[in-house]
């Protein structure tokens, strides 16, 4: 509908649709103020835009709540348009008002249910999310769920503005995956599946991406889906995996997780045609101990020479329990003619040994057998030399280092 109203909201005259819109007869209108189909006549959005229009000479437009002549509310979408007039006239506006109300009442609906659907999404154990990578390379996210606050302390909206404040998190030795999964699935359009850790001030959280890709316009690649935390079933699977891989008296790696790492090891050197150094370990005389002063004493001789040997090797070097007293290492990135001083210092800190059992001090002492395993050789048969190697250490008394035929040793092998 569309009315001519004076500056002082007054109107003039009125369109045959007026009476239709606004349930008021046309006639009878002519001469009152418009505001009185404001649902406030003296303070209500209609007032407003006349006086925006009146001090500015300027249209306005916008959503104003009318009521009909039956009380009923209704939104109309209005446009406020002052009129050229001659020098001297007074002012005169135009008033078109347009019902909106099915559309009010349609984005209300929507509101609602994007209300809702933010609840669901916010209340879910993950995060979703819209990741969108332009052709040149350059990362936006487009959609976050609020669950990011508790995923990594970031904000939906901090991410939004920019993806580096969440990749940046992203921990050094996962960013290389993350970047060649990510441009894998860009290329093939496969589904993106990642599992990652983030830095956070709460520690190392465990994160499992899961996304289905698509191509846009103009090269644009965008991938929706959820991110996961995962850090409680990582640290489980990790604990499960130390219990498997773990000799349960000791707390070293037991005989199978020896032999997995210890390819894992030998493989590695071999792709960069290097050798690796094992050594055989078995205490001496540990059946007379067992014997003499009972499995209790043995089991913590056991444990404090474990110890004692974890404690002379570096974290990354596999120490490993592959039977009753005998032990086993692999000396990860040394060279064989290093590894001879090691394992020497590390026989030298168990001859320093004093066990206390029961009052009496009884002290320990091992017998080392050392071979190596060449680039295209097995570690069975190295773990085989160092066996017999071992079995001469024992054989020439003891307390001593031995090596398998053509190992490089020094002139000095014994112990005290």
């Amino acid at each position: 509908m569309a009315v001519i109203v004076d500056a002082h909201g007054v109107i003039l005259n009125a369109n045959p649709g007026f009476e239709r819109y606004s349930g008021h007869p046309r006639r009878a209108m002519v001469g009152r103020r418009l505001t009185c189909l404001d649902v406030d006549p003296l303070h209500g959005d209609i007032s407003r835009a006349l006086a925006h229009c009146v001090a500015r000479r300027t249209s306005w437009q916008g959503a104003l709540l009318c009521r009909r002549a039956d009380g009923q509310p209704v939104h109309q979408q209005g446009v406020f348009q002052p009129l050229e007039t001659w020098p001297g006239e007074p002012l005169r506006l135009l008033v078109t008002l347009q019902d909106i109300t099915d559309l009010h009442q349609s984005a209300q609906h929507d509101h609602a249910e994007l209300e809702r659907l933010e609840g669901m999404l916010s209340g879910l154990p993950g995060v979703v999310f819209q990741l969108c990578e332009t052709a040149r390379g350059d990362l936006a996210f487009h959609y976050l769920s609020d669950g990011l606050q508790a995923l990594a302390a970031l904000s939906s909206r901090t991410v939004m503005e920019s993806a580096e404040s969440l990749l940046a998190r992203v921990h050094a030795e996962d960013r290389g995956a993350l970047t060649t999964s990510l441009a894998q699935s860009a290329v093939s359009l496969d589904p993106w599946t990642l599992e990652f850790r983030l830095d956070t001030s709460d520690g190392i959280r465990w994160v499992e991406v899961r996304a289905t890709p698509r191509r846009g316009p103009d090269g644009v690649t965008e991938w929706d889906g959820v991110m996961l935390d995962i850090t409680t079933h990582k640290r489980e699977e990790q604990r499960t995996r130390r219990l498997v891989s773990t000799d349960m008296l000791t707390g070293v790696l037991n005989r199978r997780a020896f032999f997995d790492f210890g390819e894992a090891v030998r493989a590695h050197a071999a792709r960069q045609g290097r050798s690796v150094p094992l050594a055989m370990l078995d205490l001496d005389h540990f059946k007379t101990l067992n014997d003499t002063h009972g499995h209790a004493a043995g089991d913590l001789a056991l444990q404090v020479f474990a110890t004692t040997c974890r404690d002379c090797l570096r974290p990354y070097d596999l120490f490993a329990r592959i039977g009753g007293e005998e032990f086993a290492i692999l000396l990860v990135d040394t060279s064989p003619e290093a590894a001879w001083a090691v394992l020497e210092r590390l026989r030298e800190a168990v001859e320093a040994i004093e066990l206390d059992v029961k009052g009496e001090l009884l002290s320990l002492t091992v017998s080392l057998g050392l071979a190596v395993i060449p680039p295209q050789g097995s570690l069975e048969f190295a773990l085989s030399q160092a066996d017999r190697a071992l079995y001469r250490a024992k054989h020439e008394g003891r307390n001593r280092l031995a090596s398998a035929p053509g190992y490089p040793e020094p002139q000095e092998r014994t112990g005290t």
